[in-house]
Order: C-alpha cells, then structure tokens, then sequence
C-alpha cells in the first residue's frame, strides 16, 4: 500500500505564488517532490491552513495518513496573526492525532509553541545560505534523525527566529554557534514530531531562487556589499546545483558532499520515513 502524506504548506497564498514565479513550484510542492523522491510509493496531499475558509482534516483525517510534513515559511509566529494561530491549532491536532510529524525551519518553531516553548527572534542575527558547523548532541548522536550524519555538519538554512524555550518534553538533537536548538524531537499528547531548524529539502537551486528574491536583505543585513554581490552569490549556488561537479564553486563557498549529494542532504527525510512513517505504518497495521 502506498505511503500517505500530508503536505502542510507555512506560506500564505501571496508568498506561495512568489516562490512559484521564481523557483517553479510552491514550497509545499517541491516538498512533495523530495517525498516522492525517497520514496517512490508514496502520495502526498497538500493542506493550505493559512488560507481563509481552508478544509482541513479533522482528527479522523488526520489519522488517515502515514506521516505529515510541515514546510518552511515567510511568517514570524509571534506575531500570532490569525493564519498563524491556525497552524498551531493544526499542529496541536497533529499531535492528538499521533500521526508521525516532520517539520523544517517553521515546522520546528510551529510544532514548538503548539507544546508551549517559545520562539523569537535570534539576537545573533540571521542564519542564511548554509548552516555551518551544526554538531550532535550527546541524544542526537544516537537518534535515528541523524543516523548517517557525522558529528558535525553543514545544511542549507535560512531563519531570523529561533527556538529560545524548549517544550516540556523535549529533546534538542543538534545545535551549533547560531542556534541552540537545531535539531529536536518534541513529545506532546501522545504525539511525536521530529524537526530541523534548517533545510534538509532545500536543493541548491530552491536556495538561490529564495535567495535571488531577497538580495535587499543580504546588503542590509551585511552578508553582502552590494546586490550584484548578493545576486552572484545566488548564481553561483544554481550554477553548483546545476553542475555539482564544479569544485571550484564548491571550494569558492565552503560547500561539501553533505550539501552536493541528495542523498545526504535530504538524510532526516529519509530517517523520517524509513524509522517513523514505514515503522509506524506497519505497527498500526496498515502494511
């Protein structure tokens, strides 16, 4: 029988449709497309909470699926706007639910104050491009999130916020000198979420797509002198992604194989489904 998922997209429709003009396809879509990658029996269904009069999934429904996956976002969640206190609302009924949950970037900090940690800005500034030096802790060194990644390890990312208040049950599973919370598996109403602070999902291209719309913010921000400099940048990372064999951009921009190689990028996917979602399937008795 066939994996299903649900897709639950962070974005509202106006992001959505600008990260479709620049990159193809909306967040929830490519998402789907790693999913179907990994896996091939799978079918993902996406969920739009953010939109007004949305249908989603009662607790039933919810019920219905093998695993949900929660998409990155544009969204500060403490500002608590009402397409923001919906995707809480939905991440609490995914706990309920005990689907097996996966979330990355928004998805952690969602899953987060949905079991009342708190998220805020980080003071340190911005985390962008790629997140550096993101190193197990003594729990993630043996948690199946992070099997096949070494001890240290760098990711595609891009955030201004942060978790600052773990939930009650909670178990943080990576960290690095930006973030202390980068990897975590939370525990609430007989639930279980796996999630990252950055973008196992996140090909190259879909980077320099993100990051080619918002070259203003690098100049502003000080990652770059100029928005050609910031532009080049972005085009460097498509070019890499178009061509991984070229290591003199690979070298240019500190980019190594758990980056370049699909495989190991997309590595806590791959451990969602082969550890939770199947795992589970099978225990429920839907194999």
């Amino acid at each position: 029988m066939a994996l299903r998922f649900l897709v639950v997209e962070g974005n509202t429709r106006g992001a959505r449709q600008a990260h479709r003009d620049a990159y193809g396809l909306t967040l929830s879509e490519s998402y789907s497309e790693v999913i179907q990658g990994i896996a091939t029996d799978a079918v993902c269904d996406i969920a739009f909470p953010t939109d007004e009069g949305a249908n989603l999934p009662d607790a039933a429904g919810l019920e219905s699926y093998d695993g949900i996956v929660l998409t990155g976002s544009h969204l500060n969640i403490y500002d608590r706007t009402p397409d923001i206190l919906s995707q809480i609302d939905l991440m609490r009924a995914i706990y309920a639910s005990r689907t097996p949950s996966f979330g990355s970037c928004w998805g952690l900090q969602v899953a987060t104050v949905a079991a009342e940690g708190d998220v805020r800005q980080n003071p340190l500034g911005r985390e962008v491009g790629i997140a550096r030096r993101l190193t197990r802790t003594e729990a993630g060194r043996e948690h199946p999130l992070l099997d096949g990644r070494p001890a240290s390890y760098d990711a595609p990312a891009i955030h201004l916020d942060m978790v600052t208040v773990v939930p009650e049950d909670c178990t943080v599973l990576a960290s690095n000198a930006i973030s202390p919370v980068q990897a975590a598996e939370i525990r609430r109403d007989g639930g279980t979420f796996w999630g990252v602070q950055y973008h196992p999902e996140f090909s190259l291209g879909e980077l320099a797509a993100i990051l080619s719309r918002r070259t203003d913010i690098l100049v502003r921000e000080g990652f770059c002198r100029t928005p050609e400099e910031a532009l080049a940048y972005a085009e460097d990372l498509a070019a890499l992604d178009k061509d991984p064999t070229r290591f003199d951009l690979a070298w240019r921009h500190g980019i190594d194989a758990e980056v370049l190689e699909p495989v190991r990028r997309t590595r806590e996917i791959r451990n969602f489904i082969e550890h939770r979602v199947r795992t589970e399937k099978s225990a429920r008795g839907r194999a």
